[in-house]
């Protein structure tokens, strides 16, 4: 294992998809940065799947996006159920970009192609390294941590993101709210091997009394893999095969859809929160520490991503001997992006899992008379694609 350096220009705690990104962005700019991530390996399970347009423009700048394209499967559609019934079918086809679709890959294949992208850049990224505090003089910060045997040492620094997810020690140590609540329903997430019945270009919203689904496609030899995301009341510890065919038969009953094997499973409990503010002296907070939400419409990873594109740059930029003021930028232009995204995918979420019929009946019927318009199947497609956050 190698040894994390003394000292570092910027430390970057946590080495998801926003940490890497904050790190090949400013190891491009030519600064001294060293990541941190308490983790043996990254992600090695699908998790965040959806790349959204914004996010393949942002990352084409960091020459990425063609390997995304390589690894992953173009879904340019996105089809709202109830039950069987199809509310509204909305396409990116149109959208003012190169990227006028999502491209579906699980989490791990953005990740080493992240991982590689970085250590071409000349950074690294320094695993089983847990952060334990962090202190901030006048001059920079220190960042305490264990390595593998328990061993304590330290990396001083003279910034330091925090990209260490919802339970950021970083956010904790820089004393800055989280301010929000938790839905009361979990989350189970499934990749599947399944016969369904709608193309694989487009990802489906299925509304129900029940909760919300969503079904997407996921590249694989195979044209049978699939995502399944999905609200419950209660989610058991492990979800077995009949488990996961009931929510299915449940959501979309006239799919006659068959689950043949649960590639990987999990659930979760879903926060909506935005950091109250995304810097406090030297230190600053990227990703799932600055803001959280519902997995609706697949937005988490991709705004991440994008807060640490600009961070990175800006970053940069600071320590190249510019103003430290010029980082007020970042936290003007993406903490009001969060808000927006918690919004809507709280809104979403709690219009999904209606539960009276009459004001599903009405749901219903405003989704899709609305929808009939072009305008606003347009502005969706807008909305979803993250576009809006240029």
């Amino acid at each position: 294992m190698n040894t994390v350096p003394a000292t570092a220009s910027v430390v970057i705690v946590g080495a998801g998809p926003a940490g890497m990104t904050a790190g090949i962005a400013l190891a491009d700019a030519g600064v001294d940065v060293v990541l941190l991530d308490k983790l043996a390996e990254g992600a090695n399970a699908s998790r965040a799947v959806v790349v959204h347009a914004r996010t393949l423009e942002v990352l084409e700048s960091l020459g990425v996006t063609e390997q995304l394209h390589e690894h992953g499967l173009v879904v340019p559609k996105f089809v709202m159920y109830d039950g069987d019934r199809a509310l509204a079918r909305v396409s990116f086809a149109g959208l003012p970009t190169k990227y006028p679709y999502t491209v579906m890959i699980g989490q791990e294949s953005t990740e080493a192609i992240l991982l590689a992208r970085l250590e071409k850049a000349g950074a690294q990224v320094y695993r089983h390294t847990e952060v334990t505090a962090v202190t901030q003089d006048a001059d920079g910060v220190t960042v305490e941590y264990t390595d593998a045997d328990g061993t304590p040492n330290s990396v001083r620094a003279q910034w330091v993101i925090g990209a260490d997810g919802m339970h950021s020690k970083v956010r904790e140590a820089a004393r800055i709210g989280f301010t929000g609540a938790t839905y009361p329903e979990s989350f189970v997430l499934a990749d599947v091997r399944m016969n369904w019945p709608d193309a694989r270009d487009e990802v489906s919203l299925h509304l129900s009394p029940e909760g919300v689904t969503v079904v997407a496609p996921l590249p694989d030899p195979r044209p049978d893999r699939y995502r399944i995301v999905a609200t419950v009341a209660d989610a058991p510890e492990h979800q077995d095969l009949a488990y996961v065919q009931a929510l299915v038969d449940a959501r979309r009953p006239g799919a006659h859809a068959r689950v043949e094997e649960i590639v990987w499973s999990s659930r979760f409990r879903v926060h909506h929160r935005v950091a109250d503010r995304y810097r406090a002296g030297r230190i600053l907070l990227a990703g799932d520490a600055a803001h959280v939400h519902s997995p609706a419409g697949g937005q988490g990873m991709n705004t991440g991503i994008q807060d640490a594109a600009l961070l990175g740059r800006l970053l940069a930029t600071v320590v190249d001997g510019a103003p430290a003021d010029i980082l007020d930028e970042y936290e003007t232009t993406r903490r009001p992006v969060a808000l927006g995204v918690v919004k809507f995918t709280d809104r979403v979420t709690r219009m999904a899992t209606l539960r009276p019929r009459p004001a599903r009946l009405v749901r219903n019927l405003l989704i899709g008379t609305a929808t009939r318009v072009p305008a606003v199947r347009r502005k969706l497609a807008y909305q979803l694609s993250e576009l809006a956050n240029r």
